[in-house]
């Protein structure tokens, strides 16, 4: 069985700065530095000696210290004793938490079939064993297979409908090299923080960087050009720079004949956004767009970072497809510093056929959409017996709270929850089980936005009864007689046989070699150009055919719903991983705020700071405004997504939106939603709360 987190005794008592890894979901997955005396830690700081870290830790995780020891962490096991969602329960042992839980998967098993339990995760921690093991209990039961489609899904069924599988990026040490540079629907200085050293390097050689998106922020700030686009008109605007490069003869031709598959599909797609058209649509000026167009096939290093917050709407599929065929267009994938970053997962090959279970897969398995739980927990045929949710926080984060809040107060919906505190989903649980940290448990790491594989030692003692994920499983697997060897496997077995790959970015790099230095690069050249030689498909041929087009959205706006709404990250509220920490909170305003724009406020008789009702065909919510010209006219930006019970009114945003899918991938559609908003009272304020959430949590 997999060992339990250090005890005091096998930790070092005296002040010492201790190696780790970020566990939250960011393209960074910093290298940290943590100060740790007697068990606890007392500071969390970038690892200065990382090439991508280089010796910064983000807002969020600063406080990190703070959270470790907060008096409201779940230390021990916990049985429901009130109704679903009032939060009420009475300690247990685990072995009383975990007979139960056995007990009651077979009798649902017996029942209803293994299909009948459904497993809700993510990427609460990005550290593979906590993340992905769990996944191997569930398929060897022949549970519902969840597909992960909440976050990335619709972007990367973009990017690879282009480029193929293993999904590369430009490293973020060549931007250092880019003379172009496109963020492209991303606050990169909240969302990709450690890429913005290398866009400075860059600014310093010449570089021009132009930052889209409906939103102005601080990336728009920092930038040179910030172009406030229209929800979801992206796809339109890429075509129009595609059919003008095309038109001026711009593109690597020969590049193209190489690498590219039948371009004529593309040049009508590029023929009906001409540059007129594309502006009115977008909200953007012409002749801007044709410059832009121009001054991209003239420079060979031009770099486009898109955001993933970008895809997710109706057409986001469509749109990152059109926006990442311009680096093939141009050719940029050959020069240095040229080309484009979503992501750099693919490149880390490892051996991942046990860890997560694949190899134990029914054939038959149903499978629930992550943005359809809602559904899923009230459909009539083939029910959902039992849920587990693990590495997320679904009555927070999934779209149609109404829907899904119905779904958990079922009184025949068998519920676990493995977390560190109290969220929103852990009120409806009939078992809530205490879960360990990043730093009280050993993990592997890989990342979606530079090239290096980490791994991290536990280096404080677990508190309380807390258990690693992948610990409370195996014990599971063994009273319901999964015999396969990976439920017996420790973390380090996990970890050496993930590394047991020929793939040629991992092979070679051993166990041993990692633990010792914590950080290794993939076996890639420094100066690693993805795409130089064309796509991963086999015939190595990015596709242009079929073209991608601008969608028109079935969620349209109306009298009654006029106004589109978004969710960027905020400055100190992403998501819930870290959402009611005290001092984020208190940085963060005290409560959660929607900016409109001054001529929306006008029009509505919304006044600035004070309490508005936002109201979708979902749900409605009440916020504070605030009113600025950092939102576009016809927008509402609701900034970060903090946990419903906390928020004045108690209800999150998610109230707000829908499950309708995007068009490809099934992801989610948080960017669609219309809505209509009005002077409010104000909401009678939460109880006061100094608690914390969970690395978790989405």
């Amino acid at each position: 069985m997999l060992p339990q987190s250090p005890t005091m005794a096998e930790l070092p008592m005296k002040l010492s700065v201790l190696q780790s890894v970020c566990p939250l979901d960011c393209p960074d997955t910093c290298a940290l530095d943590i100060t740790v005396q007697d068990g606890r830690m007392l500071q969390l700081a970038g690892n200065s000696r990382h090439p991508i870290t280089r010796g910064f830790a983000c807002v969020k995780m600063a406080k990190y210290p703070e959270r470790q020891q907060h008096p409201e962490r779940l230390l021990t096991p916990l049985k429901r004793t009130g109704a679903k969602g009032e939060g009420r329960f009475a300690p247990i042992s685990w072995e009383e938490a975990l007979q139960t839980i056995a007990e009651k998967v077979t009798e649902a098993i017996k029942k209803f079939g293994p299909e009948s339990i459904l497993p809700y995760c993510y990427a609460g921690t990005m550290g593979l064993i906590e993340r992905d093991h769990p996944l191997a209990f569930f398929r060897g039961l022949g549970a519902a297979e969840l597909d992960w489609t909440i976050c990335s899904a619709t972007a990367s069924a973009g990017w690879e409908a282009n480029y193929g599988p293993e999904k590369m990026s430009t490293p973020p040490e060549q931007v250092a090299h880019s003379q172009l540079i496109l963020l492209w629907g991303i606050n990169v200085l909240r969302s990709n923080s450690h890429l913005v050293p290398w866009l400075k390097e860059a600014r310093k050689q010449g570089a021009r960087i132009v930052h889209i998106d409906p939103y102005r922020n601080e990336t728009s700030r920092f930038a040179d050009e910030h172009w406030q686009i229209k929800v979801g008109t992206d796809a339109a605007l890429a075509l129009a720079i595609g059919g003008e490069i095309l038109r001026q003869g711009l593109e690597d031709r020969d590049y193209l004949e190489t690498y590219a598959n039948d371009l004529s599909d593309y040049r009508q797609a590029c023929a009906e956004w001409p540059i007129a058209r594309a502006a009115e649509f977008c909200g953007l000026e012409p002749q801007a767009i044709a410059q832009l167009a121009c001054d991209m096939g003239g420079e060979p290093a031009t770099f486009i970072k898109i955001g993933y917050g970008m895809s997710r709407n109706e057409g986001g599929g469509n749109a990152v497809r059109a926006i990442t065929l311009l680096p093939a267009l141009l050719g940029s994938w050959k020069h240095r510093g040229g080309g484009g970053a979503l992501s750099t997962s693919g490149a880390f090959g490892l051996n991942t056929t046990r860890y997560s279970g694949l190899h134990l897969l029914h054939a038959d398995r149903p499978h629930v959409n992550h943005n359809e739980l809602g559904s899923a927990l009230q459909a009539e045929q083939n029910p959902i017996s039992t849920l587990f949710v693990f590495n997320s926080n679904p009555a927070a984060v999934a779209p149609d709270s109404q829907s899904v809040h119905r779904g958990l107060t079922r009184e025949d919906l068998f519920t676990v929850v493995l977390d560190h505190f109290q969220t929103d989903t852990a009120d409806y649980a009939d078992i809530l089980l205490p879960a360990t940290t990043f730093v009280e448990h050993p993990d592997l790491y890989t990342a979606y936005g530079h090239y290096y594989l980490q791994w991290a030692e536990a280096i404080v003692p677990a508190r309380g009864e807390a258990r690693p994920n992948s610990w409370v499983f195996q014990q599971l697997a063994a009273r319901l007689g999964l015999d396969d060897e990976v439920f017996r496997m420790s973390t380090e077995e996990l970890a050496r046989e993930l590394l047991d790959s020929a793939h040629p970015h991992v092979s070679g790099i051993r166990f041993e070699q990692l633990r010792e230095q914590r950080s290794i690069r993939l076996n890639l050249p420094v100066d690693f150009r993805p795409y130089s030689a064309g796509s991963n498909f086999t015939d190595r041929k990015i596709r242009f055919t079929p073209a991608p087009q601008q969608i028109d959205f079935q969620e349209r706006l109306s009298p009654e719903f006029p106004l589109r709404l978004i969710s960027p990250p905020g400055a100190y509220m992403l998501n819930t991983s870290m959402g009611n920490l005290t001092s984020l909170i208190k940085a963060a305003g005290g409560e959660p705020t929607v900016l409109i724009h001054p001529d929306d406020a006008s029009a509505y008789g919304v006044q600035d700071g004070g309490p508005i009702r936002i109201t979708s065909q979902q749900g409605s919510i009440i916020r504070k405004a605030i009113v600025s010209t950092d939102a576009r006219q016809g927008v509402v930006v609701a900034l970060g997504l903090w946990w419903p019970k906390l928020s004045p009114d108690r209800r999150g945003l998610n109230e707000l939106t829908s499950q309708r899918l995007t068009d490809l991938g099934g992801g989610s559609t948080f960017g669609n939603a219309v809505v209509h908003i009005a002077p409010a009272p104000l909401p009678v304020a939460p109880n006061s709360h100094d608690g914390s959430t969970t690395d978790d949590d989405l």
